[in-house]
């Protein structure tokens, strides 16, 4: 992993940008010690989408906590 200051990073951000898009993966330093890391971005593999499809599963398999004695003009304030 390449590693960079923050202040050369920041001069040459758009050709850090082009070898992060490229596959490489960059820690910036600021006073030495690592701060950030800029890693490519992969589609469909953010856990949020693995997240929410467990969730929905779980929420299948529960059952009904209680009757639906409300009505929907109740949850909003007049």
């Amino acid at each position: 992993m390449k590693t960079i200051s923050a202040a050369d990073a920041n001069r040459h951000f758009s050709s850090l940008l082009r070898e992060v898009a490229s596959g490489e993966a960059v820690t910036v330093l600021s006073r030495g010690k690592p701060v950030a890391t800029i890693a490519p971005a992969q589609a469909g593999s953010s856990g949020r989408e693995a997240a929410k499809l467990d969730l929905l599963a779980r929420l299948r398999l529960q059952k009904s906590s209680g009757a639906r004695n409300w009505i929907r003009a109740e949850l909003y304030e007049g």
